[in-house]
């Protein structure tokens, strides 16, 4: 059992955000210059408010990531480069769970499979060891946990409860009942209680709809969600089913949670096939939150509800257009690190 161990809420302090820069050999090669341009407008925002951690494959990555920074007038300062090797960049998946117990910390580490075996996550599963080798943590203890979970695929209040989707966890584990799910997440992550969501997906998102594309917490016992307007839209009738069950969820104390449903971008499609362009994959530091933009006319009311939602910090829009190529947005790329755990 996780004794005095929680996951914290993501607008808990936080020491840094940690990303993994693209290169050649991901799967970001065919795009690289798009997409870099893409890292370093998100890189930018979040090194406004906090420390940035940047995973590198090797020198050369590591010249030019600080090179592009640099001439996009990013504090250096704000920035360290870590040696690592990476199968891809989306390090909300196979970057570091981090339970918080007062001063002590505890960086959980699931198995990551490639999203049920969709591709390679070889080096990706390695990749916490690899940074605990670096010491990168200091006195952090290290719990390996032999099954698989990625950290898109749950959203913590840093009370005790967990949210997460049936649709994904089933996936990855067809033979668990849902009470043997609850049992291993309360008893890895230091949850009291799981609430399970039975709709909600998006086109274009091979992460078998994970939760941070569809429903966030947020302070003050809220939930942020992902609604769509249009009756026509393949996703209307399955986002307001997800929307009648949040609606039923309750707080410990019995109580409707607060709700702020986010604006419906217009479709994004990429030589025929849809992309997953979600609001509810934002990411939230110290006193702000990175929303992703489309470009689309709703992406002003979305920063309205996301500010609502988010009493006190600033929102910061980035382009996100290039980042949902590759069926990802913010959330997905980035990992937050609670304060304290980093070593000094």
């Amino acid at each position: 059992m996780t004794m005095g161990f929680r996951l914290p809420a993501e607008w808990s302090p936080q020491d840094a955000v940690l990303i993994a820069w693209p290169h050649a050999d991901t799967d970001w090669g065919p795009r690289l210059e798009r997409i870099e341009t893409a890292y370093v407008g998100l890189a930018a925002a979040i090194a406004r408010f906090e420390p940035l951690l940047v995973c590198v494959a090797d020198d050369a990555v590591r010249e030019r990531a600080a090179r592009l920074l640099a001439s996009a007038g990013v504090d250096a300062s704000r920035v360290r480069y870590v040696a690592a090797a990476y199968d891809d960049t989306w390090l909300r998946d196979s970057g570091p769970l981090t339970l918080a117990d007062g001063a002590r910390f505890r960086l959980v580490d699931f198995r990551f499979t490639g999203w049920g075996g969709k591709f390679e996550g070889g080096r990706d599963d390695r990749l916490i060891e690899t940074l605990i080798g670096n010491g990168l943590f200091g006195a952090a203890e290290h719990r390996r946990v032999d099954w698989a979970l990625e950290g898109g695929a749950i959203e913590s209040d840093g009370a005790g409860t967990l949210l997460t989707t049936w649709r994904c966890l089933h996936q990855r584990h067809p033979l668990a009942t849902r009470e043997e799910m609850d049992a291993l997440l309360c008893d890895s992550l230091g949850a009291d209680r799981v609430l399970w969501l039975d709709y909600g997906y998006l086109e274009g998102d091979d992460t078998d709809a994970h939760i941070d594309t569809l429903a966030r917490f947020a302070p003050d016992e809220a939930i942020v969600f992902q609604t769509c307007d249009d009756p026509a839209d393949p996703h209307h009738a399955e986002l307001a089913r997800m929307r009648e069950e949040i609606a039923a969820l309750r707080t410990v104390d019995g109580r409707p949670y607060r709700l702020h449903p986010l604006p419906w971008a217009r479709a994004i499609l990429d030589d025929g096939r849809r992309l997953a362009s979600s609001y509810a994959n934002y990411l939230i530091v110290n006193g702000g939150v990175i929303m992703p933009a489309y470009g689309d006319p709703a992406d002003a009311e979305a920063a309205r509800v996301v500010a609502a939602a988010h009493p006190g910090r600033e929102v910061v829009a980035v382009d996100a257009r290039a980042l949902i190529w590759q069926n990802g947005s913010v959330h997905c790329l980035t990992m937050q690190l609670p304060a304290g755990v980093l070593a000094t």
